[in-house]
């Protein structure tokens, strides 16, 4: 069951970098809302109240019903949340998407691995985890928060696929063979590398030779 939240936004006229920066100066955050048709409506949110409504919820399948001004509300998605990338806590822009009630839309759900698997518990492997997203076509009042895949009976090197999930009330999107997580066998450590004395280089004494001209002069004195 998708997950439920509330946020109240006002509409607004200005646009541009200079007229975003000027709502962030004033404790706010600017956003648009679109979907079904509709044109996209500049919108600003409080940034106080965004920060407390995406506390404890999973943004990307949260069911928001959006009150701009005083009209009625709308259920929408959060489909982008843009932050400074210096300052990851400030968030500097906020895509919403409209959604109805009766229509099916497309999103990503996490998925989360339970339990310890055989292979690491009993044999030392490693859990990779390789999609950690499913993509899924589902009601909006379907969404789940997320995915569960029980991994406790995986062995070394055997994998879990797509085709092992199951999902009441929505279409898997992604291929049936993808593989989500594998054990894979530890890594045998290495021996340490053992050095290896060189055995010292012994000179050769410099052979001193005189010149043989010089050498024969010698030899007639000597006679």
């Amino acid at each position: 069951m998708a997950q439920q939240a509330n946020l109240t936004v006002s509409s607004r006229t200005t646009a541009g970098k200079g007229a975003a920066r000027t709502l962030r100066r004033e404790g706010k955050v600017p956003a648009v809302i679109y979907g079904h048709g509709r044109e996209a409506e500049s919108v600003s949110v409080e940034t106080a109240a965004l920060k407390k409504m995406l506390v404890g919820i999973s943004a990307g399948t949260t069911i928001v019903d959006v009150t701009v001004d005083n009209r009625a509300p709308v259920k929408a998605l959060i489909r982008e949340i843009q932050r400074d990338s210096l300052r990851p806590a400030e968030i500097i822009h906020l895509d919403l998407y409209e959604v109805r009630g009766d229509e099916e839309i497309t999103l990503q759900v996490p998925v989360r691995l339970i339990g310890i698997p055989d292979g690491v518990r009993n044999f030392g492997g490693v859990l990779d985890h390789v999609l950690r997203e499913l993509e899924i076509e589902v009601l909006p009042a379907d969404i789940p928060e997320h995915v569960d895949l029980d991994v406790t009976a995986l062995t070394i090197g055997h994998s879990l696929f797509v085709r092992d999930l199951q999902v009441p009330k929505a279409k898997v999107l992604n291929d049936p063979d993808t593989p989500i997580c594998t054990v894979v066998a530890p890594r045998a450590e290495e021996a340490p590398a053992v050095a290896v004395a060189e055995e010292p280089v012994v000179a050769e004494p410099e052979l001193i030779r005189k010149p043989k001209a010089e050498a024969e002069g010698e030899a007639e004195e000597k006679a």
